[in-house]
């Protein structure tokens, strides 16, 4: 007997750092190319509206078709479903490494996000699979830490090798970490493959979804070069309704093949959670997007101190995600998260003060608080939607909540920088937007007090 509680540990703990690396690779590289944008402008000759692609057009696609990952994840299996995206990954990464030009970069980055599409929500599913019911909050805890390091890594790693190697190789970093990612899960993680599966992929919905945010995001980047004004503009923002109607169709006709089901759809206690999720999104990305841009086009520092800069936040945002992991089941969902989007708030309000004089040292404060709240609040919201739902529904529940966190992020950065680039300098902008920014926190703040709560079968 305790042969085989051995070997079952093995398993368990082979199986979890497996993950673990694969959750590194995947969370790392939404945050190494934030130090090395200015790099990236410079080497292309381009602007920040368009190098904010780089992080915009990996999320953007990551985002949409993650829910289509996680659906694929339940049909055909989570670990067969890794596989595959790790190696688009992979491919990607070796394309983005080798480009000539911004075009080559950005279509590079953005086919990266296919692969990490199906590579997440399948880790999430295999993570909270390998631990128990009871052991749930656990597994968010882990999630979110790891992701915390790998985040934290990410502009260190990022901003050093932009210095004294190139850029370049934040991509092809990618290549010997996800061999060892893939190798390990092959071996330890079991196929999971079901015996039949009747469901589809709602090909119409990820499609009229993609438009929407597309056509909304491109006008943001136009606004600044035509004006609202612009019948260019405006009629995207015309297609964004439109498109966002034909989704609504779409997801009514299709009923249960749904890109977001009707089962999960109707689940009040994952709505709310989700319309939290959308008024925060932005935050992350803004101050991974700008506190580097400010750090290196006005204050003057490297690519390293720019990514340096930014540990604060990572630090703080791993150490809350775990915490948050530990205090799931003893002051509950609700406290969490509503003092999550406080401290997001507070911490927004903080860096919002920012000026062309600021000082470094004045902006710790606000970064260890913004991190402190996005940790508390993306650990805890994670488990609440996956374990409010059906068990079947796990990887697509997970997906769904991670898309809004990425996909919304990826508009509210669209719109943060239209912020930042209309206005007369870049630290009033990045005020502007911040203050925004906060704003939108303490909205998400009366959604958690009034709505969002927990599953009562997985609290005390």
């Amino acid at each position: 007997m305790n042969e085989r509680k051995v070997s079952a540990d093995k398993h368990l703990y082979a199986g979890l750092m497996a993950l673990s690396l694969a959750i590194f690779i995947v969370a790392n590289d939404f945050t190494a190319f934030s130090p090395a944008l200015p790099t990236i402008e410079h080497e292309f000759h381009s602007d920040i509206t368009t190098t904010q692609w780089v992080i915009n057009g990996y999320a953007l696609v990551f985002g949409v078709l993650i829910v289509s990952g996680g659906r694929l994840a339940d049909m055909y299996g989570r670990r067969r479903v890794f596989i595959v995206g790790t190696l688009l990954f992979m491919v990607f990464s070796l394309l983005g490494g080798i480009a000539i030009n911004m075009g080559m970069l950005l279509i590079s980055r953005a086919l990266m996000g296919v692969g990490g599409a199906m590579m997440w929500p399948s880790i999430l599913g295999m993570t909270y699979g390998l631990m128990t019911e009871k052991r749930a909050g656990l597994a968010g805890g882990l999630v979110i830490t790891v992701c915390g390091i790998a985040n934290s890594a990410g502009p260190l790693l990022g901003g050093a090798l932009a210095d004294y190697i190139s850029w370049r190789w934040i991509f092809f970093i990618n290549l010997p970490v996800s061999v060892i990612a893939l190798y390990v899960c092959w071996r330890v993680i079991p196929d999971d493959s079901p015996e039949s599966c009747d469901e589809h992929i709602d090909y119409a919905g990820i499609t009229s979804l993609s438009m929407a945010l597309l056509a909304l995001l491109l006008a943001f980047d136009l606004v600044v070069d035509v004006g609202f004004k612009s019948p260019l503009v405006l009629g995207l923002i015309i297609a964004f309704f439109l498109f966002i109607c034909l989704f609504a169709f779409v997801e009514n006709r299709v009923g249960q093949q749904a890109l977001i089901p009707p089962d999960v759809a109707g689940n009040r206690r994952f709505i709310f959670a989700g319309i939290a999720t959308l008024l925060i999104s932005a935050l992350f990305f803004a101050g991974l997007f700008f506190i580097p841009q400010f750090l290196t086009n006005i204050r003057n520092t490297s690519a390293m101190q720019a990514g340096m800069g930014l540990i604060p936040m990572m630090l703080s945002f791993s150490v809350f995600g775990f915490l948050a992991g530990k205090l799931y089941d003893v002051i509950g969902v609700k406290k969490i998260v509503s003092a999550a989007t406080l401290l997001m708030a507070l911490g927004m309000y903080i860096l919002s003060h920012i000026h062309k004089d600021t000082q470094y040292t004045s902006l710790i404060p606000g970064l260890v608080i913004l991190g402190g709240g996005i940790g508390l609040f993306n650990s805890t919201i994670t488990t609440v939607a996956i374990t409010v739902v059906d068990e079947s529904r796990a990887s697509l529940a997970g997906a769904i909540i991670f898309m809004f966190q990425i996909a919304g992020g990826a508009v509210g950065l669209g719109l943060n920088t239209t912020i930042v680039a209309m206005a007369k300098d870049m630290p009033s902008g990045i005020d502007h937007a911040f203050t925004l920014n906060a704003c939108l926190a303490m909205f998400a703040f009366v959604v958690c007090i009034l709505f969002v709560e927990a599953d009562k079968n997985t609290i005390n």
